[in-house]
């Protein structure tokens, strides 16, 4: 399966504007991705309902809307992209709480090494892709089998 790189669409969500453009620069200059940046949950969310996003970025530590509480919510809109949370502070009680409340893809603590990240983004673009696949199989074999229910019933009728 090919996917340009270009079509695929990740969500940057931090309330520190230099780690937005830090993360923004990076991406600009080693991908090709579409991005959006919000600086809120709520701005975060309010994208989400006119956007499908392939993976978004949170920030945890977050005035109003925490990383989790966001991600939760997004998981309900778009639960199909996967989510990943940068936090500041290395709390593992937090980490198991995302993992097991949002199903996180990643946890990552700041700061972040670059090549780390952006190998989660690719590998979570790529699970992306392969679950996207799946469900468009599972769509083809639950189509043959409705016609495959049909011609049956056909077959019954004419003998009967």
């Amino acid at each position: 399966m090919q996917i340009n790189e270009a079509d695929n669409r990740i969500l940057l969500v931090d309330d520190d504007e230099m780690v937005l453009t830090s993360l923004t620069t990076l991406l600009e200059l080693e991908t090709a991705y579409q991005l959006t940046t919000a600086r809120s949950g709520d701005e975060a969310l309010a994208a989400a309902e006119s956007t499908e996003f392939d993976v978004v970025v949170s920030d945890y530590l977050m005035p109003g809307m925490n990383g989790i509480e966001l991600l939760a919510h997004f998981k309900e809109r778009q639960p199909w992209a996967p989510r990943v949370l940068l936090t500041g502070y290395a709390d593992k009680e937090n980490a198991i709480r995302a993992i097991n409340e949002v199903g996180l893809f990643q946890y990552l603590e700041k700061p972040w090494d670059n090549a780390h990240l952006l190998l989660v983004i690719r590998n979570a673009l790529e699970r992306r892709h392969l679950v996207r696949a799946l469900r468009d199989k599972i769509a083809e074999a639950d189509a043959a089998a409705g016609k495959l229910d049909t011609l049956q019933q056909d077959i019954l009728r004419a003998f009967i």
